[in-house]
């Protein structure tokens, strides 16, 4: 091999080794340049956990006939507002044959109970009038008087005892008081056969507004139709479930009856939803609410926890808790009845406090350590304490926002 070829291989070994030299160093400044840094920022930190469920009204009520029959005529809509004995649907009765029978022979018997009633009453007020019940209690009384008169003569004359005069005297006492008895019972059997028309004229009545209901859905005497239905309560309608010309069945002990309409109190509405076992013993009455509706996504709503399930209920193998937040009016968006939403039920919170990324920290065991920038390449381990976490930020103590802390 010449001494050219020689002084070649040797140039190109030095070449690739300041090659090598330079990339190695340049790596090495890479890995400086790349270490992040961050510092400390003044926050709040919020510990929250997420209910999700609806919005409700508080009271939703079911109106419901109080007689069966067809809607002949809906006076109401969904969305609307009504009042408290507003009308909302008029029914057309179907009325049975056989009931309207037995309720004409119901009406035909009182009336003849009434009208034999009346007829005794008469006869009676007559009796009453002539005096004819206590017509042998006056005429005894008057022989009493008599005789009484003439036995005290012979007494005063000493031709009788004294024994023998008290005994005329006690039989008119006697006969007073049959006379008075008399007429008093005279009056109570005037009174009483008074009250028994009074009774008959009632079943008559009855009767009657009992027929007029089976006929026409009304009685005589009501302020109400029953065969129109009123809005028991103020508020708006949420729903009309039928149309007209549907058939309906009124409510009673043995059915719940059809639904004309359910109105509700739009104004006052609560949030229903639920929690995680996992984080129902963390709740109170009384925490606050942040609610997210999927409708409106740019606004929060306020609310207020007011009542959490005592008993759980499984669902896809996990159980949940149901709650409930009353949600503070307000008049900038119309919140409908249900609207999906979710709550943020704040456990616990730290105002305006000292936070790092809780990635930035090093956890060691027990301990909680960050490395902190001393130099222009160097780095020192600090043990630090840490407070209230979110699962991203957590409270830090001391550490100032001057500090410069490695990104882990």
């Amino acid at each position: 091999m010449n001494k050219g070829c020689l002084l070649g291989i040797a140039l190109m070994l030095l070449l690739v080794t300041a090659g090598l030299f330079a990339y190695f160093n340049q790596q090495g400044d890479n890995e400086t340049e790349g270490i992040k840094t961050t510092k400390p920022t003044i926050e709040d930190v919020v510990k929250k956990t997420v209910a999700t469920g609806s919005i409700k009204p508080r009271k939703e009520i079911m109106v419901k006939p109080q007689v069966s029959g067809v809607i002949d005529k809906l006076f109401v809509e969904a969305g609307q507002l009504v009042t408290k004995g507003q009308k909302l649907a008029r029914i057309k009765l179907i009325p049975d044959q056989v009931s309207i029978n037995n309720a004409q022979s119901s009406v035909e018997l009182t009336r003849m109970r009434r009208d034999e009633a009346q007829r005794e009453l008469t006869r009676q007020k007559k009796i009453f009038d002539q005096q004819l019940d206590v017509e042998q209690a006056r005429a005894n009384l008057a022989d009493a008087k008599q005789e009484e008169e003439r036995q005290r003569n012979l007494f005063n004359e000493g031709i009788i005892s004294q024994t023998d005069y008290n005994q005329f005297k006690l039989r008119l006492n006697i006969q007073q008081a049959a006379f008075d008895n008399a007429g008093i019972g005279a009056l109570n059997s005037l009174k009483q056969f008074e009250a028994d028309l009074d009774i008959r004229q009632q079943e008559y009545a009855a009767a009657q507004d009992n027929l007029a209901l089976l006929r026409e859905g009304a009685t005589r005497n009501s302020k109400q139709v029953s065969n129109i239905v009123v809005s028991t309560v103020a508020g708006m309608v949420l729903d009309v479930p039928i149309e007209e010309g549907a058939s309906v069945i009124e409510r009673n002990n043995f059915n719940e009856g059809t639904t004309i309409a359910s109105v509700a109190d739009m104004k006052s509405l609560i949030f229903e939803g639920n929690v995680d076992e996992s984080d129902v013993g963390k709740l109170k009455e009384g925490m606050p609410l942040e609610l997210t509706v999927g409708a409106i996504e740019s606004e929060k709503f306020a609310a207020t926890l007011e009542y959490i399930s005592p008993k759980g209920v499984e669902e896809e193998g996990a159980v949940k808790f149901e709650v409930k937040a009353a949600i503070k009016p307000t008049s900038e968006s119309f919140l409908r009845a249900g609207y999906s939403a979710s709550g943020d039920i704040i456990l616990d919170r730290r105002d305006q406090v000292i936070v790092l990324q809780e990635r930035d920290l090093i956890f060691k065991k027990d301990s909680t350590f960050v490395e902190i920038k001393t130099g222009e390449d160097s780095f020192e381990k600090r043990l630090v304490k840490t407070g209230l976490s979110d699962g991203i930020k957590i409270e830090v103590f001391e550490l100032d926002t001057t500090m410069v802390v490695k990104v882990q």
